[in-house]
């Protein structure tokens, strides 16, 4: 199972590391939820987030906004995530949780991290495939430079 989780983290990484927004609402469940969110609100288990989406229908419509109708000047993202760690297996599915940095790389600049933290998933079996049924993505920092477009 540990294998699995780690080909679903690193296909995740994959996917939105090469732009392909489409595919992604396909890593979670129908009923799923996608936050991200400041390590200081969630430590004080405080529910504001940077992005909250509820349900796969929301992460279709993120995907619309991100191909469709958000401006912004583009950039690419590359994912280094650590090592998955399963931390409980119960009821059918898991939990886990992984460090990670993304950085962010303007068309006519240099390079940056843009966002560090940790993933706490949980995670299902669905169609024979691992899914997430949730994803907290739990940043360090208190802000986040300008704005999230992308997943994380």
């Amino acid at each position: 199972m540990r294998l699995a989780v780690n080909d679903l983290y690193a296909e995740y990484v994959e996917c939105v590391d090469n732009c392909r927004y489409e595919a992604w609402p396909d890593f979670f469940t129908e009923s799923c939820r996608y936050r991200i969110v400041s390590r200081e609100n969630y430590e004080a288990g405080l529910p504001m987030s940077a992005l909250a989406l509820e349900g796969k229908a929301m992460l279709k419509d993120r995907v619309y906004g991100i191909t469709q109708t958000i401006v912004h000047a583009p950039y690419y993202q590359r994912h280094v995530v650590g090592h998955p760690r399963v931390t409980a297996e119960k009821d059918g599915g898991l939990t886990a949780q992984a460090n990670y940095i993304v950085v962010r790389t303007k068309h006519d600049a240099f390079s940056e991290v843009f966002n560090a933290g940790r993933y706490l998933d949980s995670i299902v079996t669905e169609g024979g495939r691992l899914k997430f049924r949730q994803r907290i993505c739990i940043f360090d920092s208190v802000l986040v430079p300008n704005s999230i477009i992308y997943p994380i």
